[in-house]
């Protein structure tokens, strides 16, 4: 292949915006002998900068240009920088909402990942689960409570229940909740990242991931994990060092269900990958119930790219390194 000019984007001002310049850090490591890689960090006031790298200082403003003919940056003082695809290393807000995808589009510059209407559906949890609900993938039963709208006085299934930002990632503002009492704080916790919040009942069972490559049904899956949560909730991008130790869960690769099992959980996460319209690249995680039902959780369409992170874990385990997976994501872009 040519040499390809390659914008990668992280950090970001949301509150994965750590997560994201490690990811960075890895797939600096990952990217193929074409890629000729251009380094924008975006600030967490979301400015954009360039960088040399992902642990360099950011120096110089930058802007995309909107301009058809003349696809790339431009700094304050109009100098160009041609692009000929772009890497949004991303988390959350901003990054897997769909508004940078956005722009992108606008800059007509093609990228990695999912488009703005998956990213977009996806990032809100109900709207992944409307989805899941059309593929014939169930979900957990739920609330919706959109902005100033105050907690119930009671749910319609039991408790444990979870309550979390509806558009937000890593447990940021989860809260577990095996109380009604516990409910109004838990609310608060969720609005601090964002004003709708979605309450739901805890299904009994293990956690299990899939990662996802490719393209509709055809997509290569990782061998699913399973997570061993220590208290119920997996946090560990809030951790004082993930890379070295996950306190809150033991993460199993592959995970320890049966082969009946595990075809169940690849079946229903690509169910899923095609209804939200993904495409790229997704992590798709979901319950295994005791009976063995896969019940979906969530989807994250820029999964972490970190040195302990779950999807590059997936894939290892499936004969897929780091550099292989990069090297086919910039080609899914191209095409």
């Amino acid at each position: 292949m040519d040499s390809v000019r390659l914008l990668i984007v992280y950090g970001g001002p949301s509150e994965e915006h750590d997560v994201s310049v490690k990811s960075a850090r890895e797939l600096a490591g990952a990217l193929p002998e074409f890629a000729r890689p251009l380094w924008v960090r975006i600030g967490r006031d979301g400015a954009w900068r360039l960088t040399s790298g992902p642990d360099a200082a950011p120096g110089q403003s930058v802007s995309l240009s909107l301009n058809p003919e003349r696809r790339g940056l431009l700094d304050e003082g109009g100098s160009f920088f041609p692009v000929d695809a772009a890497f949004p290393m991303l988390h959350g807000r901003f990054g897997e909402d769909g508004g940078v995808q956005g722009l992108f589009e606008a800059a007509h510059i093609p990228y990695v990942g999912c488009g703005i209407a998956a990213s977009a559906l996806c990032m809100d949890k109900s709207l992944t689960y409307l989805a899941a609900a059309r593929a014939g993938v169930e979900t957990p039963r739920y609330v919706v409570l959109e902005a100033n709208k105050s907690a119930p006085a009671a749910l319609p299934f039991g408790f444990p229940a979870y309550v979390k930002p509806a558009r937000s990632g890593s447990s940021f503002g989860v809260t577990r909740v095996t109380a009604e009492n516990g409910l109004a704080a838990a609310v608060r916790a969720a609005r601090a990242y964002d004003e709708k919040v979605l309450i739901e009942e805890g299904i009994e069972g293990c956690e299990v991931g899939v990662a996802l490559l490719g393209t509709g049904m055809d997509a290569v899956c990782g061998k699913p994990d399973e997570l061993r949560t220590r208290d119920g909730l997996f946090r560990i991008h809030q951790e004082k060092d993930p890379e070295h130790r996950c306190e809150s869960a033991e993460i199993v690769v592959p995970a320890e269900i049966s082969t009946a099992e595990r075809e169940r959980v690849l079946d229903a996460a690509k169910r899923v990958y095609c209804a939200a319209g993904c495409r790229g690249l997704a992590r798709v995680d979901m319950f295994l119930t005791k009976d063995g039902r896969p019940v979906l959780n969530e989807v994250n369409t820029m999964p972490g790219f970190t040195s302990y992170s779950r999807y590059p874990r997936m894939m290892r385990a499936a004969g897929w390194t780091m550099a292989q997976v990069v090297d086919r994501l910039l080609q899914l872009a191209l095409q």
